[in-house]
């Protein structure tokens, strides 16, 4: 008999909350898919981060933060133990919910395999997929404006 896990996604600013977000993405990034430390880090300050729980242990991260091209998702991560449990599904749903009423272009850069994951989002693979950080990555874009006209 499986017991059901109670997984929450919530933002995080707290500096204790925000170093489990930063070490579950050196513990995926980093040490298992072997990115250059330097490349995981950077604009900390000025994204808003989440972190996944499963029982209130830490299982997943991410951030979005504002770019000149519109609002870029990153840094989507779940530690192995918790994959397959809906956390990857929790952290897009949060990052797009909290992002202003007025986004109107979002995009991301998804590895290959996980691509599936934001179409469900309706992103869309725009261009030829691309190395980055040593792993195959394709960009994905949603433009939230034309969703909308559309319904």
């Amino acid at each position: 008999m499986s017991v059901k896990k109670k997984i929450q996604v919530e933002k995080v600013t707290d500096p204790i909350k925000l170093e489990e977000v930063f070490a579950i993405r050196t513990q995926v990034f980093v040490i298992e898919q072997q990115c250059i430390p330097e490349l995981e880090k950077g604009f900390e300050d000025e994204s808003v981060h989440f972190l996944a729980t499963v029982d209130r242990a830490p299982a997943g991260a991410s951030r979005w933060r504002e770019t000149t091209q519109g609002y870029k998702l990153e840094r989507i991560c779940v530690l192995p133990e918790f994959r397959g449990l809906g956390i990857g599904k929790g952290l897009v749903e949060a990052m797009l919910q909290d992002l202003p009423s007025d986004a109107g272009y979002i995009y991301l850069h998804a590895q290959v395999q996980a691509t599936g994951l934001y179409e469900n989002f309706g992103f869309v693979k725009v261009g030829s997929p691309f190395g980055e950080a040593g792993i195959m990555h394709c960009k994905m874009e949603k433009n939230v404006i034309a969703d909308d006209q559309i319904n």
